[in-house]
């Protein structure tokens, strides 16, 4: 058997007696980083008998081996740092491959940031759509967002201290004013939900600590107005362009014709078109 254990995302205590019992018994763990879930078992009050390092850079050369434990009739768990494995770590793969080949995997349910952060937040909490972490080129982000210029769904992602004041900036500009929260430290001493609209982006501390889960609402979910997407703006300024008008001519013709956008900001996208 493969057992998928989701582990706390802070506090100890909320490790399940039965995923405590798995841990125990299992045969062989299987961990991103052997230090850390070792770390983690102590908190939790788990003996371990073994660990395998098991991560993105190995995952591949680690399976037939993995496959071939479980075909042996020994009983593997696989863990992540915190919460549930799979969410936005390894382990795809690997649950595939052993359904592939017929062999048991069963899930110990527990902690998951993304479903403990949205329960919490205030936001709507369905439909949702989860990516784990955002790719880090500004254009792969944008096309991300854009997706979900017209479709109502709430998001949810994870993303580095060092980068989400960027990426709340391109949630902006794609997205519109939606309302948005980062959930930080989930269940640990200093745990904290901090709620505002994505126009705010700038207000934002530069000394955001710990793990970030961020929440950006649907448009609408609150009465703030859904911003004219980008291909939508394109064609308008290209249309302006074409009649000849002056920059702030267009942009005041603009400003009356879209929604979420400053006369600023249209002033600075029709001169980039240019």
């Amino acid at each position: 058997m493969l057992w998928i254990v989701a582990t706390p995302l802070g506090n100890p205590a909320d490790l399940s007696f039965r995923a405590k019992e798995t841990l125990t018994q299992a045969d062989l763990i299987l961990a991103e980083d052997t230090r850390r879930a070792g770390l983690i078992c102590q908190r939790c009050g788990v003996v371990p008998k073994a660990f395998l390092s098991f991560h993105e850079h190995n995952e591949v050369e680690r399976q037939e081996q993995i496959l071939n434990e479980l075909k042996q009739g020994k009983n593997l768990a696989l863990i992540s740092d915190a919460g549930t494995p799979l969410m936005a770590d390894p382990g795809y793969r690997l649950v595939r491959a052993c359904r592939q080949e017929g062999l048991e995997v069963s899930p110990i349910p527990g902690a998951s940031a993304p479903i403990v952060a949205l329960s919490a937040s205030g936001l709507p909490p369905q439909p949702f759509t989860f990516f784990g972490f955002l790719p880090r080129k500004q254009s792969e982000k944008e096309k991300i967002f854009q997706q979900f210029v017209s479709f109502k769904s709430t998001l949810v992602f994870f993303e580095r201290k060092d980068r989400v004041k960027e990426s709340l900036e391109l949630a902006f500009k794609v997205l519109g004013k939606r309302e948005f929260c980062i959930a930080r430290e989930l269940t640990k001493t200093y745990e904290e939900f901090i709620l505002s609209t994505l126009d705010k982006w700038e207000d934002l501390s530069e000394e955001l600590l710990g793990e970030l889960t961020i929440i950006i609402a649907p448009s609408g979910s609150s009465g703030t107005a859904e911003r004219t997407d980008l291909e939508t703006l394109k064609k308008l300024v290209e249309k302006g362009l074409t009649q000849q008008l002056k920059v702030k001519e267009l942009a005041k013709l603009l400003k009356t014709q879209t929604e979420g956008w400053s006369l600023k900001e249209l002033y600075a996208f029709i001169e980039a078109q240019k």
